[in-house]
């Protein structure tokens, strides 16, 4: 049998308007018109013990993973997976939770994320507050992508644990969210959630070879119009309502996977994915109004890539990409920059080989912690096999600046989890 926390009903449908946690529902919200739940507003099962169909054996490819560290040296890591051999992105994905006490050195899963069937569980973020609360993040999606999608998310107080007691699962946006929020130095909270604008193929549900009765794909879909872009949510409660206060529309941002740091004049500046590049956003408003935007960083060596943005405890930032210059997920790289992004220096190669999706976390001690996939399929469109795994690596900002290790922290390429051996 599978273990479940006790879940809650879902909170009431979000709107571009404020979102407030809301009290339990015996209540499941229903499609327009008929009688039938929304699936994808239903709260997902939380799996405490894996069966056949979530055990490792099971899985044809797993990546897109986040990373966190608590005070007492206990990290966590979430990443989604399924089935399918050759990806992550499927209708059926759940996400899954592992934790380390040994300090990367051997890793357990501890839970899965599975929501109803025919709904798409992916793209999990991990992030700890300032009231030292781990947040668990990850998004729902009717079929493959619905155009509609939702940010999701549980909470625990008790991250040092190896079994940490957590909150029901409860919805806070439309969109998707897979990189940490940022706490701006008034204390306020600012959550980048995107609604992909220009990606002609939503919505997508992709389930046209299975049978949906008493569904039909065109119940499933959404099309939220001007909701669509690069959205801030905006909290000054620490989590308790959240509200929308501004976006961005960047031209060729289909996967807007975006980023925001305060800089030093207390501007907000926002970096974007971009078919052309790494696009950027000004807001001098706290997040309300934007510049219209440009691609900063241009060409195919930056272009449609997910990056990984944060401030160090130094004040300097650090900007992890790849940087193959014929544009393959490759060569991934870290540079710091002491000028609030203007100019990057060092570039501590993390990993030469296929890698993609890049998340940190910086320790009390200054060690930054990265997490990213390594061939996530384990046979791709081409007919190659490849591992399936998921990649930690340790390093100091001393490290970047000079370009190699320079410390002894430095641990590259370590397995956090894989589905087959390195060929």
């Amino acid at each position: 049998m599978l273990k479940t926390f006790s879940l809650v009903s879902l909170i009431a449908c979000v709107s571009c308007a404020q979102v407030h946690a809301q009290e339990s529902t015996s209540d499941v919200p229903r499609l327009a018109g008929t009688t039938l739940p929304d699936i994808a507003l239903i709260p997902p099962q939380v799996l405490t013990e894996f069966d056949a169909d979530h055990a490792k054996s099971s899985r044809g490819a797993q990546g897109v993973p986040g990373i966190e560290r608590a005070a007492n040296g206990r990290l966590w890591a979430a990443w989604y997976t399924g089935k399918g051999e050759r990806g992550v992105e499927s209708p059926f994905s759940y996400v899954v939770l592992a934790t380390s006490g040994d300090d990367g050195e051997t890793w357990t899963e501890k839970l899965a994320i599975q929501a109803t069937k025919w709904v798409h569980t992916y793209d999990p973020c991990l992030w700890i507050d300032p009231q030292n609360r781990m947040w668990f993040f990850w998004a729902q999606s009717a079929g493959l992508q619905d155009g509609r999608m939702g940010v999701w998310a549980m909470v625990t107080a008790d991250q040092d644990a190896e079994n940490p007691t957590w909150s029901a699962p409860r919805r806070i946006a439309n969109g998707v969210m897979l990189n940490k929020p940022t706490v701006l130095s008034n204390g306020d909270w600012l959550l980048a959630i995107g609604l992909w604008r220009d990606n002609t193929g939503l919505p997508n549900i992709n389930l046209d070879r299975h049978d949906l009765s008493p569904y039909t794909k065109e119940m499933l879909e959404h099309d939220l119009g001007d909701e669509r872009g690069s959205n801030v949510y905006h909290s000054s409660d620490q989590g308790e309502t959240f509200e929308w206060i501004g976006q961005v529309r960047v031209p060729g941002t289909r996967v807007d996977e975006h980023m925001i740091v305060e800089r030093g004049d207390g501007s907000l500046w926002m970096l974007l994915r971009n078919t052309g590049g790494i696009a950027h956003s000004v807001s001098t408003d706290g997040g309300r109004t934007w510049s219209s935007g440009e691609i900063l960083m241009k060409g195919r060596t930056f272009a449609n890539k997910r990056f990984f943005l944060r401030r160090l405890q130094s004040g300097a930032l650090l900007l992890v990409r790849n940087n193959s210059p014929d544009g393959k997920r490759t060569h991934m790289t870290a540079y710091v920059s002491d000028d609030d992004g203007k100019n990057w220096q060092g570039g501590l190669l993390v990993d030469e080989r296929e890698s993609s999706y890049p998340d940190g976390t910086q320790a009390e001690d200054g060690r930054v912690y990265l997490i990213y996939d390594h061939q996530r399929y384990t046979r791709n469109r081409d007919g190659n096999s490849g591992v399936g795994s998921v990649q930690m690596g340790v390093f100091r900002e001393e490290d970047v600046r000079a370009g190699k290790p320079v410390t002894d922290d430095v641990r590259l390429q370590v397995d956090i989890t894989r589905l087959r051996p390195e060929p």
